[in-house]
């Protein structure tokens, strides 16, 4: 039997759209971002072999990062922009081509739907998935972004408080190193007038090559922008997520009026 010229689509009719777009009218210049922020797996990949605690980690998805979105873009009136599916499918703050997009084991856990996979199966995931978020978020960056209007770019990620047996103290990280980064250093000075918080510039992560996302839309330009990573432990319930969405909102205000 010879391979279909037109293999079946991975997402179903039952399947979520791969962006969740909040408050798409929002006037606000900030367009908020979370490449993690979904759980979502296309029905044809089950559980990705996996059990159900695993599929709640930090593994499959950031956690708080698409309730603290939502609660931002109120408060701000801005734009959420959020990857519905979890990153154990496709991991879109990674290139389609590294193999960091898609992994087969994640933090020690074996993925048994991710192994071996055949260019084809790898390519559905790029096509349906990864490919339309990206094209969303240059649309609505093209759509707002002209001469004498602000935009800042801002990808919200959540951390683990410990990934491995190391223990990261920070409550709060802003990451950049590329492209404009002067919003990104305002937002440092914004967050290091808060008394007792623990920040880290480029910490717990330092933005490099691996990255995707702010690269590709921010870099080369002189968009401004600014990834912002928050303890999974702070935002992990409705309080924590009012608590930081005002703390984060007051801070990107401050650091776009100076």
């Amino acid at each position: 039997m010879t391979p279909s010229a037109n293999p079946p689509p991975l997402l179903g009719p039952d399947d979520p759209e791969p962006v969740i777009c909040l408050n798409p009218r929002g006037r606000s210049p900030f367009i908020l971002t979370g490449d993690h922020a979904g759980c979502a797996i296309p029905a044809r990949l089950g559980t990705l072999g996996l059990e159900e605690e695993d599929l709640s980690r930090h593994i499959a998805l950031d956690t708080g990062v698409a309730e603290l979105g939502a609660a931002m873009s109120e408060r701000l009136d801005a734009v959420f922009l959020a990857q519905a599916y979890s990153r154990l499918v496709i991991d879109c703050n990674r290139a389609p081509s590294s193999a960091e997009a898609i992994l087969a084991i994640a933090d020690a856990t074996p993925v048994p739907g991710n192994a071996g996979l055949t260019g084809l199966a790898r390519e559905l995931r790029v096509n349906e998935i990864h490919a339309p978020y990206h094209a969303r978020l240059a649309e609505e960056i093209q759509a707002r972004w002209h001469p004498g209007t602000p935009v800042v770019l801002i990808a919200l990620h959540s951390f683990t408080p410990v990934l491995g047996e190391v223990v990261r103290p920070w409550d709060v990280g802003i990451l950049h190193a590329g492209g404009n980064e002067s919003f990104s250093r305002r937002l440092l000075d914004a967050f290091a007038r808060e008394p007792g918080l623990r920040v880290g510039d480029n910490q717990p992560y330092h933005m490099d090559e691996t990255d995707y996302s702010i690269p590709r839309h921010a870099f080369g330009s002189t968009l401004d922008y600014a990834e912002i990573e928050v303890r999974q432990d702070h935002i992990a319930d409705g309080a924590g997520q009012r608590h930081w969405s005002e703390l984060l909102c007051m801070a990107l205000e401050e650091a776009h009026s100076r």
